[in-house]
């Protein structure tokens, strides 16, 4: 067999080994941390993984309009999950880097948000609708960011392949520091909304609608879109890391990997912090508070385009 075709099999197995082992954890840290700045005990750090188990051995009960919809979502919201950690650089090269490009990866991240909104919709639930019209309208206002950050990226690099573009192609290449430092800005402050923590946790809400789109699934179902959100963390915070932040990934592992996940880890620290302090946002307030990000990326892809 083909040695290069071994190391990227080997490469995409360790990328989702680390998703689905640490997306929990990661989710358990956060818990944890929340709890000690609000001055409570909090639950172990432990827990979400015993969350996770505890529904996978629940009874698997489909109700809502169209439940082969509902399988189909929830499945499919699992795989593009594993399939963006094979894309994706996470201490090492992105094991499938070769296989797609910057468009592609943009198609496979917002399909995450697509599947929530085929789960809602299936559910037919009054709950379900509200939180996927919400879901919606964030996505509307939210993804253009990405997208935009994914263009300033692909024009410093002067290429669409996701080894050219995630690899500090925004920030940490040398003599384009305004636009870069722009983006960076956005990014930073948009970051808690793509991984869906409070204040941005709208869709969901809990304790409006009963988790939202996801209020009609229980089960197995509704483990595996639980896994998907964690999961979120873990992806951002590598594309993140991939486009603003590649100084160290050149010391080879074990180094490297180790300071990849320790900018992960102060990623994830920002989350908590925020969400800790922060009470959810309205809709409109967060729709006002995209289009302001909005306006500042769009400034920073002209400024991209005329080389700063």
């Amino acid at each position: 067999m083909n040695p290069g075709l071994i190391w990227m099999i080997a490469g995409a197995l360790l990328n989702i080994a680390c998703v689905l082992v640490l997306a929990p954890l990661f989710q358990g840290v956060q818990r944890k941390i929340t709890a000690q700045i609000q001055s409570r005990q909090g639950p172990p750090i432990r827990q979400p993984y015993f969350d996770l188990l505890k529904l996978l051995g629940k009874e698997d009960i489909e109700s809502g309009e169209s439940p082969a919809m509902q399988r189909f979502a929830v499945h499919l919201a699992f795989a593009s999950a594993l399939v963006l950690a094979c894309l994706v650089p996470m201490g090492l090269a992105a094991p499938l880097g070769a296989a797609g490009d910057a468009i592609l990866l943009i198609y496979i991240l917002t399909l995450g948000g697509v599947c929530t909104l085929l789960a809602g919709l299936a559910a037919g639930s009054t709950y379900s609708l509200v939180g996927t019209s919400r879901e919606m309208m964030i996505m509307i206002a939210l993804e253009p960011l990405f997208v935009i950050a994914i263009l300033v990226g692909a024009i410093h690099a002067h290429s669409l392949r996701l080894d050219a573009v995630l690899c500090g192609s925004v920030y940490g290449v040398p003599g384009v520091p305004w636009s870069g430092l722009v983006m960076l800005a956005v990014m930073l402050l948009s970051f808690p909304a793509f991984v869906q923590r409070v204040p941005f946790d709208i869709a969901e809400a809990e304790t409006e609608l009963m988790e939202g789109p996801l209020v009609e699934y229980s089960g197995p179902k509704l483990a595996l879109f639980k896994y998907a959100q964690m999961a979120r963390l873990v992806i951002h915070s590598a594309l993140f890391v991939a486009l603003f932040l590649p100084w160290g990934s050149g010391l080879g592992f074990p180094l490297g990997w180790l300071c990849f996940w320790a900018k992960s880890a102060v990623l994830v620290l920002f989350v908590t912090w925020v969400a800790a302090t922060h009470a959810r946002y309205r809709i409109d307030q967060a729709i006002r508070y995209f289009a302001c990000l909005l306006a500042a990326a769009i400034v920073a892809l002209v400024l991209a385009g005329y080389g700063h």
